[in-house]
This record gives C-alpha cells, sequence and structure tokens, in this order.
C-alpha cells in the first residue's frame, strides 16, 4: 500500500477556509480507484507536545492499495480541479508518501 499525506498552511487561516478546504477534498479526493482509506481534517490545536508539528491548518490523508492507483489519483481530472480551485490559498504544501 501507499500511504499519501498532505499537510496544508493557508494564507487565509480562518475557521470558515479551513472548513471550505476540508469539504473540497471530500468533494473532489474521495472515491478514487485504488482508495483503501480516506480522512482529511484541521489540526489538532489541543494537542501541544514538543513533538508535534504544527505548522499547517489541514491535513489530508490517503491510503492507496498501490503506487499505480496513487499515480493515477495525481493525474486524474478531480484532483487537477481540486488544484485549482483551492491553490490560491495555499501558502505551503507539504507532501510525505510512505509504503505500508
Amino acid at each position: 500500500m501507499l500511504v499519501h499525506n498532505v499537510f496544508f498552511s493557508l494564507i487565509d487561516a480562518s475557521d470558515a477556509a479551513k472548513a471550505k478546504l476540508v469539504e473540497a477534498c471530500k468533494k473532489h479526493l474521495t472515491n478514487h480507484p485504488g482508495t483503501v482509506f480516506f480522512a482529511c481534517g484541521t489540526l489538532a490545536k489541543e494537542l501541544d507536545r514538543p513533538v508535534n508539528d504544527r505548522d499547517f491548518d489541514v491535513g489530508l490523508h490517503i491510503i492507496f492499495q498501490t503506487q499505480a492507483d496513487h499515480d493515477a489519483y495525481q493525474v486524474a481530472a478531480r484532483h487537477d480541479q481540486f488544484i485549482a480551485e483551492n491553490k490560491a490559498n495555499w501558502r505551503m504544501v507539504r507532501v510525505f508518501d510512505s509504503v505500508a
């Protein structure tokens, strides 16, 4: 399996902007072929330990059955539409992919 984690830091980090991005993730990034697990949400503010990386506003977590499924997702029209509709508010995007 391939685990695809994306952490978005927003220019407008208001609660409304975070909710908008979470909803866009759910609209455009769910139910792609080969998806085993999907979740997205905002930073857990109450977890503020020294080891917690807190430089993000929204986290996206998708597990794909194979790397080929992930690669197809990357070029899917819905993925491209998600980027086009949301990238103007991204201050920074960090992607962490791992094999499970």
